[in-house]
C-alpha cells in the first residue's frame, strides 16, 4: 500500500498532467453553417474566379492554376533574417444557383533558419574509423509549424477584394 503522504503528493501532479494534454482537434471543430471561406458573387463562375486571380495577383502573390476551377496563390514573408513565412490561398469556384461561389483556404506555413554542423569520417580496415567535425556550418530553412488561417477579417478582406473586381 502506498504511504498517503505520496499519495496526497501525487494527485496534483496527475492533475496538472491531465490540463497540460491537448484537447483533440476534432473536438473544437464546429462546422459552423456561417463559414468564413466562402462568397457568393452574382456572376458566372468563369468571371468570379477571374476575379479572384486578379485579387490575388494585385497584392502581389504568385499564382498557379491547376485546373479551370482552383487556384493556388503563393505569398512570400521574411519577418526577420532567421525566420520566413509563406501564405498559401487556394479558391475553388463553383456555379450556385444564379451565381458562383469562390471557397477560400488560407495556409500560413513558419520556416527558421537552422545551422548544422558536419563531420568528416575516415574508416582503416583493421584500425577503426575516427570522426573529425568539419569546419563548415550549413543553415538550412525548417518547416516549424503550419496551420489554416481561420480568421474572419482575413477572409472578409479577401472577398471585399473580389467582389471590387468583379465589377
Amino acid at each position: 500500500m502506498l504511504p498517503s503522504r505520496f499519495v496526497s503528493a501525487l494527485i496534483p501532479v496527475l492533475y496538472l498532467a491531465a490540463c497540460a494534454t491537448p484537447q483533440p482537434v476534432h473536438l473544437v471543430e464546429r462546422f459552423d453553417p456561417q463559414s468564413p471561406y466562402q462568397h457568393f458573387f452574382r456572376t458566372n463562375k468563369e468571371a468570379a474566379c477571374d476575379a479572384g486571380r486578379r485579387a490575388l495577383l494585385s497584392q502581389g502573390y504568385v499564382v498557379e492554376r491547376p485546373s479551370a476551377d482552383v487556384l493556388q496563390g503563393t505569398k512570400f514573408f521574411q519577418p526577420d533574417p532567421e525566420r520566413s513565412t509563406t501564405l498559401q490561398v487556394s479558391l475553388v469556384c463553383t456555379t450556385s444557383g444564379g451565381g458562383a461561389v469562390i471557397y477560400a483556404n488560407a495556409r500560413e506555413l513558419r520556416f527558421a533558419l537552422k545551422a548544422g554542423g558536419s563531420s568528416a569520417g575516415l574508416s582503416v580496415a583493421g584500425l577503426g574509423s575516427i570522426s573529425l567535425p568539419w569546419g563548415a556550418a550549413n543553415e538550412n530553412l525548417i518547416k516549424t509549424g503550419e496551420a489554416t488561417v481561420t480568421d474572419t477579417d482575413f477572409y472578409q478582406r479577401f472577398f471585399s477584394l473580389v467582389d471590387i473586381e468583379v465589377e
